[in-house]
């Protein structure tokens, strides 16, 4: 999806616009670090656990404002080395896009342009807390988008 200009056919009357999707903003909604395990031994390997969750909302007209949540734990055995949550969101503004394709839209297409400064965030914040940085693989939001569809025992559309 591209934050380019809007075309319309040559008639003025709206008919053959393109769908538009533009990144309005970006920005932390909120921030949680934990560190009692600081300092951490870099010898030590923590199990890692990841949690994901995604909302979405339509702000006002064309404009949707989309959450990203993650929830970052390392733990030691029974010990809690850090706990990191972060709700990344972005205002984007969404135009000539068809109702039925635009829940995918939000859940998975804009989800895929935010993550990359979400996941810097969570590098950064782990990091300035002491502990080796933490890269996020990337995250297939179309197999959480097909999984939560399932899940609430809606089929995906074949465009999914």
């Amino acid at each position: 999806m591209s934050g380019e200009g809007l075309s319309q056919g040559g008639n003025g009357s709206g008919e053959g616009m393109q769908p538009r999707v533009q990144i309005l903003a970006q920005y932390v909604k909120d921030l949680s670090f934990e560190n009692p395990g600081a300092p951490m031994n870099p010898a030590v390997r923590p199990a890692i656990d990841l949690g994901v969750d995604l909302q979405a909302r339509r702000i006002e007209g064309e404009t949707y404002e989309v959450d990203i949540r993650l929830r970052v734990s390392a733990n030691n055995e029974e010990k809690t080395l850090f706990l990191m949550e972060l709700s990344y969101a972005g205002l984007l503004l969404i135009q000539n896009m068809p109702e039925d394709v635009l829940q995918q839209v939000l859940l998975i297409d804009a989800p895929q342009l935010l993550f990359p400064f979400a996941r810097r965030v969570v590098a950064d914040t782990i990091r300035d807390g002491g502990m080796p940085p933490l890269m996020i693989e990337p995250i297939d939001f179309m197999a959480l988008y097909r999984a939560k569809m399932e899940q609430q025992g809606l089929a995906p559309t074949a465009s999914a």
